[in-house]
């Protein structure tokens, strides 16, 4: 449609009928903010910024207590690491399998699955990993590297119950990879054919050929790393099931831990009996959306960079 043509009255009139629906959706995220800010001031007014830096969780019902975030804000940090460093890499070589080696119907079936795995209900991973995931890794890789490298801090607590940091990064992982396999996909795809014939023709073999195409896509890889990292460090009633929700500090990512989401899922429901601990775990929701913003601003940047890219080659 050329743009410098004034569009007719009724399409006008259309448009215009748009804006009420669109508008709900920033208006509700807006509001999301408003409230979220609103119910954390009373806890930043009592601990300021010490809130999210300090590591203590003593409720009291006769007097605010002592609260701090620091363990879950690592723990959240440390499980959203852990999944994207076994996502990305694993996304990325399930693409160019289906991309570039799998014939069409088994292409079409493999992202039919995909996507069905993208949709899942969280506690069915959850369930998973308490039955499947947990008594695995506990038996078959805790143990086994606590006992040959047990000095590296990161693998020097005992693998007790395998509810853990690492249990909880690992489950995180197998549920963003059909997230971040979409995106990559996606900018994969829109990599113009005449590029595609070039790589064909000078490249010296199948490795720099996919080489060449990854290369393209680059921004777009990162910008899927920073959207999984944030739907990872989002994710609740799976991680709270396999984490061991303790609110323990460590180093170790064998030892169970907390994260922002799982500490609200299981301590809201008691908030109400002490003073401050609802606007705490309200403080907590915030720094999240304050987090997945940022994250989701710049993810989508860069996506829209390789895009952009792409298409100016």
């Amino acid at each position: 449609m050329d743009n410098s043509v004034p569009p007719p009255r009724e399409d006008k009139i259309f448009l215009y009928s748009l804006l009420p629906f669109a508008s709900v959706i920033i208006a509700a995220l807006i509001l999301l903010g408003i409230i979220l800010l609103d119910t954390s001031l009373p806890a930043l007014k009592e601990y300021g910024i010490g809130l999210f830096m300090r590591n203590v969780w003593k409720p009291r019902e006769d007097g605010p207590g002592e609260y701090g975030l620091l363990a879950p804000i690592i723990g959240t940090l440390e499980t959203a690491i852990i999944a994207v460093i076994i996502a990305l890499p694993m996304s990325l070589s399930l693409l160019i399998l289906t991309e570039e080696m799998m014939p069409n119907k088994w292409r079409d079936l493999v992202s039919t699955l995909i996507d069905v795995m993208a949709g899942l209900p969280t506690i069915l991973y959850g369930l998973w990993g308490i039955e499947v995931l947990i008594p695995f890794l506990r038996d078959h890789f805790m143990s086994f590297l606590h006992e040959k490298i047990g000095f590296i801090p990161l693998l020097s607590c005992q693998p007790l119950s395998g509810s853990s940091i690492l249990a909880a990064g690992m489950l995180l992982s197998i549920m963003i990879i059909p997230f971040i396999y979409v995106i990559i996909r996606e900018s994969y795809s829109t990599i113009p054919q005449s590029l595609v014939e070039a790589a064909i023709a000078y490249s010296s073999g199948w490795r720099h050929y996919v080489k060449f195409k990854i290369g393209l896509i680059k921004p777009a890889l990162l910008g899927g790393l920073l959207l999984g990292f944030g739907r990872a460090a989002g994710e609740t009633v799976a991680v709270a099931l396999v984490i061991g929700n303790s609110f323990h500090l460590s180093s170790c990512i064998f030892a169970p831990g907390y994260t922002i989401s799982s500490l609200i899922a299981n301590q809201f429901a008691n908030s109400m009996y002490y003073p401050l601990m609802s606007s705490v775990l309200f403080a907590g929701g915030l720094f999240l959306l304050s987090t997945g913003l940022a994250l989701n601003y710049a993810g989508v940047k860069l996506i829209r960079r390789s895009r952009k890219l792409c298409q100016a080659v």
